[in-house]
């Protein structure tokens, strides 16, 4: 990400984000991430890092406590432990130890699933990792609670400190022997026994300490006591000082034994380390988070602009702490608008906003989240320009005046509609005349590059500019004009005045010489007045055309939504007729036994013409009624794809209905060839051969119409498909079932018979296409057995 100046973090005080930031880090190794912290254009990389902090703010929010705590630096240990042979220290496994364990901790927490689920992008972050708690125990094998060697990490460590207890016990009885012998002579001090040079001794005053045999360790700063080794423990004093010696050595051979354990497992620990950094780099970002009441915007790939309810993050800081209010403000800029020129009176807080837009996206750019809405929205920059305060520079030999019109030329040739600018008091500096004319020359050229800008300004040139090219935006900061006291409200479409008399008046200035002043100033003062009622009236009209665009859009979306349905009858008047030919069709051939029985008894009478003539006219009729009953199955399917509107393949938000049925829902999901609809507030599953495109429903005012509760109010929980043919009983099945899940029916019942268990496989096989839809299906012992199935739906 490229900056001009270079300093633009401390101009946008994006460093004392940082400052915040890094007191919120519990290592000195994330601090030192966190101080790093940059802006960065990579789109992936940035959703992950708000992700992962919005997650580990809502763990702070349900004070669902993650296992992360200050632990050491054991990096630098690592590095030592590529040395072949280099054996680390107590204390450097002791740091190892401490990392094991919060990483044992960490896997525990998303150990049970469900934290998985809430926690995603918290997860990934070990999710390629591997918990080796062997290596812990490892450590633990060596080591006891205090970090101390443990009596028992070797057998010979075992045996060398029984032995030493043994010689400490036997010293002891030695020692208080010769003092109680020493002390009934006269011959000790009032304070009998001390160490010197590791050894334990008699302080004995100097006039008796020929009268003991040892060796003299150390006298006194004043020679009035000697020290004395006595002669009878010299030995078990020998003996102890041989036993530390090998205690030493064998708890070093133990530690390098332990160092070439851990040796290969360097890149594993090296893991762990980073893992724990990054949990806590996220949870001070979390914790700032919660301290600004920031959330997570929408963000987009190209630049935008679309911030609502939006705080400068350290003014609303500040401001929490004193109890003071901050006021947000609300900022839309796009590639239609991609310029604000900001006015108003000094000390109204245009300067504020401008830095706010600044700081709010270098922060969302870093991973941070932001004190806006969350329906905000924040596109990509790849360079950030800002011009702000005196850039005066006595070792360059510029001028005030001087920088910003070298600024200005850096910013022109370097802008590109991937930009964000930052001008604040454009043209100040210089003869207003002339200043104003470079001012309104250079936001040329920023207008044509396509940069997107916030540029704060008095000048009225400026604001006409703006006034008269698409794609700038006047705005300004409100000014009460009856307590003549700022509001710190950005009010975005027209330009603002600066009230420099108004405010002269209220400082005390005489009337004449601001009378004097007005007379000077007529002409360009009425121009102000003069733009912001020009501003207020097309506002006014783009606001009413905007009414007229979306009315006449929703009498679009009305007038296809009529189509539709007038289609949709069309189909339904059609499958009507389907169902009515298909039932004569059904009962023709409930009458075959009646015909063959009649054709029988013809036959017995011998009357073989007039049995030929009845079989022939019922063949006739049954032909005829399949004859229509085809003919109007295909003009349904003909109707069916004459409405179907969109040619392009099922997707998941399209319209559908159901063939079988006509209910109308909205795809959620697709997998493979069956879709989940969002029907009201059920989830239905369907094959797409079964869907048809349907035009939005209009959203009606009620949650409930009079049609549904008389649909409900008509529903048969009961269906009985006893004596039909497969396909048939599979077309009734999907009526019966859709309507029971449209009227929220809780459970239905269907007939099948028993006999030999045909129907009672269809039955089973189209329940199984509504998936979840169905809780439960069985066969009731005492209504019905094998011959009814009976469904409780979810």
């Amino acid at each position: 990400m490229i900056f001009e100046p270079k300093d633009v973090f401390r101009k946008l005080e994006f460093d004392k984000v940082l400052d915040l930031l890094e007191k919120e880090a519990l290592t000195p190794m994330a601090a030192e991430q966190l101080r790093a912290l940059t802006p960065s254009t990579d789109f992936n990389w940035i959703d992950k890092s708000l992700r992962e902090t919005r997650e580990y703010k809502l763990i702070l929010e349900k004070n669902d406590r993650f296992p992360l705590e200050r632990f050491p630096d054991i990096l630098p240990d690592l590095k030592m432990l590529e040395v072949d042979g280099f054996t680390l220290q107590a204390e450097a496994f002791q740091g190892i130890l401490r990392v094991l364990i919060l990483m044992r901790d960490v896997f525990r927490f998303f150990a049970g699933g469900a934290k998985k689920e809430i926690y995603p992008k918290l997860y990934d972050v070990i999710r390629e990792l591997s918990n080796d708690e062997q290596l812990m125990k490892s450590i633990t094998a060596v080591f006891d609670e205090k970090g101390e060697i443990r009596p028992d990490a070797s057998p010979d460590l075992l045996r060398i400190r029984r032995e030493m207890q043994q010689k400490i016990r036997e010293l002891d009885g030695r020692f208080r022997q010769i003092i109680q012998e020493c002390r009934s002579k006269g011959w000790l001090s009032d304070s009998p026994e001390s160490f010197r040079n590791g050894r334990r001794v008699l302080s004995v005053p100097s006039e008796h300490k020929r009268k003991i045999r040892g060796i003299i360790h150390d006298e006194s700063d004043t020679g009035r006591t000697a020290f004395i080794e006595p002669e009878a423990v010299i030995e078990i004093n020998n003996d102890i000082f041989d036993l530390e010696h090998e205690e030493r050595r064998e708890i070093f051979r133990i530690l390098r034994d332990l160092s070439t354990t851990f040796r290969p497992y360097g890149n594993l620990l090296r893991s762990y380390a980073h893992v724990l950094v990054r949990f806590d780099e996220i949870r001070a970002k979390a914790s700032l988070a919660n301290a600004l009441r920031a959330g997570m915007p929408i963000l987009k790939e190209k630049p935008v602009f679309y911030i609502r309810k939006g705080y400068h993050p350290l003014l609303y800081f500040k401001n929490k702490q004193t109890g003071k209010k901050t006021v947000p403000f609300e900022l839309r800029l796009n590639a239609e608008n991609h310029i604000l020129i900001l006015s108003g009176p000094n000390a109204g807080g245009k300067s504020v906003a401008m830095k706010s837009v600044g700081l709010l996206q270098l922060m969302v750019q870093s991973g941070l989240l932001v004190p806006v809405h969350e329906l905000s929205e924040f596109g990509i920059f790849k360079q950030v320009f800002a011009d702000i305060g005196d850039q005066q520079s006595l070792d360059d030999d510029l001028s005030t005046y001087s920088s910003r019109l070298q600024n200005a030329r850096v910013f022109l040739q370097k802008a590109n509609p991937e930009t964000l600018v930052l001008i604040d008091e454009m043209g100040s500096g210089t003869d207003p005349k002339p200043g104003g004319a470079i001012a309104e020359a250079i936001l040329r050229q920023l207008h044509r590059r396509g940069v997107y800008a916030v540029i704060t300004t008095h000048y009225s040139n400026l604001k006409v500019y703006a006034f008269r090219n698409p794609g700038i935006l006047n705005g300004n900061m409100h000014f009460d004009k009856d307590t003549l006291s700022p509001t710190y409200e950005l009010k975005v479409g027209r330009p603002g005045s600066s009230y420099a008399f108004e405010i002269a008046e209220k400082s005390g200035l005489p009337r004449d010489l601001i009378g004097y002043a007005r007379n000077r100033t007529g002409s360009e003062t009425a121009v102000d007045d003069i733009l912001i009622e020009l501003q207020r009236e097309k506002q006014e009209l783009e606001e009413k055309l905007s009414s007229v665009q979306e009315k006449e859009q929703s009498l679009e979306r009305l007038i296809k939504t009529y189509d539709a349905m007038h289609q949709d009858l069309d189909v339904k008047r059609k499958r009507l007729k389907l169902d009515q030919k298909e039932h004569e069709l059904r009962m023709s051939a409930n009458t075959n036994r009646e015909v063959e029985k009649l054709i029988k008894e013809l036959k017995g009478e011998r009357n073989l013409e007039k049995a030929q003539e009845v079989a022939a006219k019922l063949r006739q009729d049954r032909q005829e009624k399949a004859r229509q009953v085809d003919e109007v199955n295909e003009e349904v399917v003909k109707l069916e794809q004459k409405t179907a509107t969109v040619t392009r393949p099922l997707s998941v938000g399209d319209f559908v209905r159901l063939r079988a049925g006509g209910a109308t829902g909205q795809i959620e999901e697709i997998k493979g060839q069956k879709a989940t609809l969002l029907m009201g507030g059920l989830r239905i599953t369907a094959a797409l051969r079964d869907l048809l495109p349907a035009a939005e429903p209009i959203v009606q005012p009620s949650a409930i119409s009079s049609s549904d509760v008389q649909r409900v109010a008509d529903f048969d929980a009961k269906v009985d498909i006893r004596g039909m043919a497969k396909d048939e009983a599979l077309q009734v099945l999907e009526r019966f079932v859709d309507n029971a899940l449209l009227t929220s029916a809780h459970t239905i019942q269907i007939l099948h018979g028993k006999g030999t268990g045909v129907l009672r496989n269809v039955v089973k096989q189209k329940l199984r296409e509504y998936g979840g839809n169905i809780a439960r299906a069985y066969h009731p012992e005492d209504g019905g057995g094998d011959g009814v199935t009976v469904v409780e739906l979810a």
